[in-house]
């Protein structure tokens, strides 16, 4: 089936449901079984029927299997939030004395747990330049546990050539874990690039609508189980309620990404022309360095962003972003709504410099109508001067 074919029919199941569209909200904690041998005899490692509320329920199993089966992967497993799936993902991997490989490009977030709680255990953790490639295989060493990606970086939308790491890693028995939640399951197939691992954070495009915090986890075959036991033995789970609403906002999770990109290629092209921008770092434009593995490796672009400014001070900065009236301020994106940030990402690089040459800020857009986002942008630009 096509895409938006999937989109419609996998997570649901009339047959079972009584005949519902959709597969119902099954609340509950305890399971109880027909008889004690089938209660003793239950299988650990079977995530995916009903034990015991914190493994799962109908709701949940809908929702993952539809993430699953849209990225190609094996099974998903969805978690709390988006650093819940990183932070869970990454324990599967690596411990005391392990080396991990992480993209110098990487969220935030991801850094800090691994700098504050990888490297506190021991784990040598070491930060790489996103633009290496094959090049990754001077890094490796026999210790070498995984390598992180991010594709692009949600900062500085590097664009990472998956392929060619996962050809040097998989040849040494290493996964490629990556970050994946800018190019969603829908405009990247992360198993067909070699990705074992596929993490996102639910909370943005696939919920899509800014209401419910969520990370899912998409793994082969090969790596499930360690997964899938690490996120047990955290002991995460998420609400089925969440989970309802996370597979309704993914149904149509095509139709809004079409638009959303649509709606940034739009504004890009226009910021692209404003003598107040020196540069923007968006790999879905041809002037982009990473546009043609973009264009190999993506269905599509996510409508997340960055420009760099020419040469302003933070105040008039700042004045230019609180001027604007239909992007809100806030860390998140992949909603209905468009917002903006003015990120610092020198600072949280170590084994490459950040030196765009002006003030980065980050733009997500939302739904609304682009010459309106436009004309937004054209009226808040004139406080840079």
């Amino acid at each position: 089936m096509k895409k938006d074919t999937l989109l419609t029919h996998v997570g649901r199941n009339p047959a079972e449901t009584h005949g519902t569209v959709n597969t119902p909200v099954y609340r509950t904690s305890t399971v109880v079984f027909p008889d004690l041998e089938s209660y003793e005899t239950r299988d650990p490692g079977d995530y995916k029927s009903m034990r015991y509320g914190i493994h799962g329920t109908p709701t949940t199993f809908a929702f993952e299997d539809a993430v699953a089966r849209m990225e190609g992967g094996y099974q998903a497993v969805a978690v709390p939030s988006g650093l819940a799936a990183i932070t869970a993902a990454l324990c599967a991997f690596v411990k005391t004395g392990d080396h991990l490989l992480v993209t110098d490009s990487a969220y935030a977030p991801t850094r800090m747990f691994c700098d504050r709680r990888l490297r506190a255990n021991s784990v040598e953790v070491e930060y790489y330049d996103p633009l290496i490639g094959a090049g990754i295989a001077r890094l490796i060493k026999p210790n070498t546990r995984a390598v992180f990606c991010e594709a692009p970086g949600s900062l500085t939308f590097e664009m990472q050539d998956i392929p060619a790491i996962a050809a040097v890693t998989h040849a040494r028995g290493i996964p490629v874990l990556a970050d994946t939640t800018w190019g969603t399951p829908y405009f990247f197939r992360s198993f067909e690039r070699g990705i074992d691992v596929s993490i996102h954070a639910a909370t943005k495009y696939i919920v899509g609508h800014s209401d419910v915090l969520m990370g899912v986890i998409v793994t082969n075959e090969k790596y499930w189980l360690p997964v899938r036991h690490t996120v047990a033995d955290f002991g995460y789970c998420v609400s089925p309620d969440d989970c309802y609403l996370a597979l309704r906002g993914f149904r149509t999770i095509g139709v809004r990404m079409k638009q959303q990109m649509a709606n940034a290629i739009t504004v890009a092209n226009w910021l692209r022309g404003r003598r107040e921008v020196r540069r923007v770092l968006f790999p879905a434009l041809e002037s982009d360095p990473g546009h043609a593995i973009w264009k190999r490796d993506f269905d599509g672009a996510a409508s997340l962003f960055g420009v760099v400014l020419q040469p302003a001070s933070r105040e008039k900065v700042a004045a230019f972003v609180d001027t604007l009236k239909l992007f809100g301020i806030g860390s998140s994106w992949g909603g209905y709504e468009s917002l903006i940030t003015a990120p610092h990402p020198e600072k949280v690089r170590s084994a490459t410099a950040w030196n765009p040459g002006g003030p980065t800020i980050r733009l997500h857009i939302g739904l609304e109508d682009p010459a309106d986002l436009i004309a937004d942008l054209e009226q808040a630009l004139g406080q840079l001067g």
